[in-house]
């Protein structure tokens, strides 16, 4: 008779056992947390923001900057993607409105469902062919009454026919200009002496 033949069966089954509660508590580590891909942000110049049906996308002022902030009485680009997430209703954007100037928006501002409205040029984007397609593209130019800088971000409210408002704290992008210290090499101080 193999008196270790018990033992080694109840050995084997408590590790057995315990291989398998680990498994389980290992697996469940994790349930309920937000991972950190879900709050990784798309690597684009801008930020993004959500109003109802509507998902803003990319957004951010383009303005080439030649000394520490670029200063009121200039005009700048604001650059952004509309997306309405509805499947059957049509939106429009009405208005942009900021503390650091005012926004003229022109051209077609209107968002059709599951459709998209860009507005402005973002740089490395191929314009269209089309002389009709630019005729009524959208574009929202900033008259800035306060300076702007990089590195800093800048509230503007987005106003939609149908969902509604949204503030959303923009940056600042110098989009395809060559860097401050790649004019002063050139010549250009940007105003430094």
């Amino acid at each position: 008779m193999d008196r270790f033949k018990p033992r080694t069966s109840a050995i084997t089954a408590g590790l057995a056992a315990c291989g398998l509660a680990a498994a389980v508590a290992l697996s469940s580590c994790s349930a309920g947390q937000v991972t950190q891909m879900s709050t990784q942000q798309p690597a684009v110049n801008g930020t993004v923001a959500n109003v109802g049906a509507i998902g803003l996308r990319n957004i951010y002022l383009r303005a080439a900057q030649s000394s520490d902030y670029v200063q009121p009485g200039r005009d700048v680009e604001l650059l952004f993607v509309a997306i309405n997430g509805s499947p059957d209703t049509n939106d429009k954007l009405v208005s942009i409105k900021s503390d650091v100037g005012t926004v003229t928006l022109t051209g077609d501002t209107s968002v059709p469902a599951n459709g998209v409205l860009v507005v402005g040029e973002p740089d490395g984007q191929i314009a269209p062919l089309e002389s009709a397609e630019k005729a009524d593209a959208a574009r929202a130019s900033v008259s800035l009454t306060k300076p702007i800088t990089n590195g800093l971000t800048y509230n503007f409210t987005f106003a939609f026919e149908r969902a509604g408002e949204t503030t959303v704290a923009v940056p600042v992008a110098a989009g395809e200009q060559p860097r401050r210290e790649a004019a002063a090499e050139t010549g250009d101080t940007g105003g430094h002496h």
